[in-house]
């Protein structure tokens, strides 16, 4: 079998993870391959030859952005060159839409196939970006039905590969044997999921306390399990558990374990609602924004729904409390009837599992070596 050789660009943790699964899967269906490109250890133990450290790469915000804008613009610059001159049979870039879509324009117009693995939002807002990915990317590969559904109607191709998480997470998970791994008692659980970074631990730990407050009040049983991302995280979530009189579990990491051990969850809204989702508890999704910029994406977004499982369903399945609704009192109302019931979240959350999990490394592994002439 005649050599490939796959360039490959990931921006961050949750890219390397797919990259990885992608790069076994292309392995396994034609193993005389050769990987260039950015990756972290994952890709890098696949057998990817990084040209640089993918943590160059992930910066977050827009103020370390423009500290690392030249390093980043001299990076690309040299990857482009670099790529254009190793010719690989294939670009794929994942996820970094801000980094990696410029280098397939650019590729592509050198004459070398390219793909995008994970779509950017262009479907909520600067929907115009769906222009320069139809330009530069010869196929995109999205993890949900409803972006496939966008780009075949704004005629850029498109295959939907559905989510590796939902190939790994099961399609029920043990709740007593989750309990028992945490040294969790029986009785009912509420997991408080306010997110990974500081600032939006900052905007709603309190908010979701206050509420754990108000909640135990109106059910007197009720205990509560936080899992912190990071050990900064920890000491943040600490300090505001202070003086507060609250039986909560804080976890270091092990969210997924949290979620299959919980009756319910009070969760920000971002990737963690998909993961709840997959574990089939009902949630109440909160989120606060700096009120500007909160009105500025009021008037860009052009979604009804701020969340992963409201944009899959294309229904409001779980509430939504943004804002100046997500007050304690609302939060805790909301929250209460859904620790014992819930049926209509987890019945929906099933059928969205089932639709996700498609061996997404395996399809996309297979659309790629379709896109340039080597299916299996």
């Amino acid at each position: 079998m005649a050599s490939l050789r796959i360039a490959l660009v990931a921006g961050e943790a949750s890219g390397d993870i797919l990259g990885a699964g992608l790069m076994r899967a292309l392995k396994a269906q034609h193993p005389a391959v050769e990987f260039i490109g950015v990756g972290g250890p994952l890709m890098q133990a696949e057998g990817l030859t990084s040209y640089f450290p993918m943590e160059r790469l992930a910066v977050m915000g827009l103020v370390e952005v423009l500290g690392r804008l030249r390093e980043l613009l001299a990076r690309r610059k040299k990857l482009i060159a670099t790529l254009i001159a190793e010719k690989p049979d294939v670009f794929i870039g994942i996820d970094a839409p801000d980094f990696t879509l410029n280098i397939e324009l650019k590729l592509r117009q050198a004459g070398i196939k390219t793909v995008h693995y994970v779509s950017p939002s262009v479907w909520a807002w600067r929907q115009k970006r769906v222009l320069k990915i139809r330009e530069g990317c010869d196929l995109m590969l999205t993890l949900f039905p409803f972006e496939a559904k966008f780009y075949e109607e704004k005629g850029v191709p498109v295959r939907f590969v559905g989510h590796s998480l939902a190939d790994v997470i099961p399609l029920e998970a043990d709740r007593s044997v989750a309990r028992a791994e945490l040294g969790l008692p029986e009785g009912p659980l509420v997991a408080l999921m306010p997110g990974s970074r500081g600032g939006e631990v900052g905007r709603l730990g309190a908010l979701f306390l206050d509420t754990a407050e108000r909640l135990r009040a109106m059910r007197p049983g009720v205990r509560f399990v936080m899992p912190c991302a990071s050990p900064e995280r920890r000491v943040q979530l600490e300090e505001l558990l202070a003086g507060r009189d609250l039986p909560v579990t804080l976890l270091d990491g092990r969210s997924h374990q949290a979620l299959a051990a919980c009756d319910a969850v009070l969760i920000a809204s971002g990737t963690a609602t998909l993961e709840a989702l997959l574990y089939k508890r009902p949630m109440v999704v909160a989120y606060r924004l700096a009120p500007l910029t909160f009105w500025i994406l009021k008037r860009m977004v052009k979604s009804p729904y701020i969340s992963l499982p409201n944009l899959l369903a294309q229904r409001l399945l779980v509430p939504e409390l943004l804002q100046d609704d997500a007050t304690p009192e609302a939060l805790a109302l909301t929250l209460s009837p859904l620790i014992d019931g819930g049926e209509e979240q987890t019945t929906g959350f099933d059928q969205i599992h089932r639709t996700l999990r498609r061996d997404a490394s395996n399809q996309a592994a297979d659309a790629v070596l379709n896109l340039i002439g080597k299916p299996q």
